[in-house]
């Protein structure tokens, strides 16, 4: 680079900052447009199927975790916490929430990240946080 020039290059964790945020944007899109369906199928039992199917079928993997607990604590055993794996790789995301007592998301984030880079939060308006969350309880999180 010539002395006096400014560099239009991102520093690569930037550039992959931005791919795994244009990621996280994506499947966001994909997730409200699953859920706009669902919403539009009202008393449609067909479509309402459909819809249903098409959210369930959608991520890579579906998981929970409890917290701590005394051993032997039967109350213990029930997950309070969910995963729901959308892609990997470089990017990857990720959608993470809270169970309440009977097994149904109480809280729904979205995170992204790149390869070699930590989770990071993406940020949600109240409207989007609603229909990640309505994404999420389409999922069942316990036997």
């Amino acid at each position: 680079m010539q002395k006096g020039k400014v560099s239009k290059e991102k520093p690569k964790e930037v550039e992959e900052k931005d791919r795994a945020k244009d990621q996280a944007a994506a499947q966001l899109s994909s997730i409200r447009e699953m859920v706009n369906a669902l919403n539009e199928a009202g008393d449609n039992p067909k479509k309402q199927e459909e819809a249903e199917r098409a959210i369930q079928e959608d991520p890579l993997s579906v998981e929970v975790r409890n917290g701590w607990s005394t051993p032997g604590d039967k109350d213990g055993q029930k997950p309070s916490e969910f995963s729901i794996l959308l892609c990997t790789g470089g990017p990857a995301v990720r959608i993470l929430g809270d169970l309440d007592e009977h097994g149904e998301p109480e809280s729904a984030t979205i995170e992204y990240q790149d390869w070699f880079t930590p989770w990071v939060e993406f940020r949600l308006d109240p409207e989007e946080e609603a229909d990640v969350l309505t994404y999420a309880r389409q999922f069942y999180f316990t036997d």
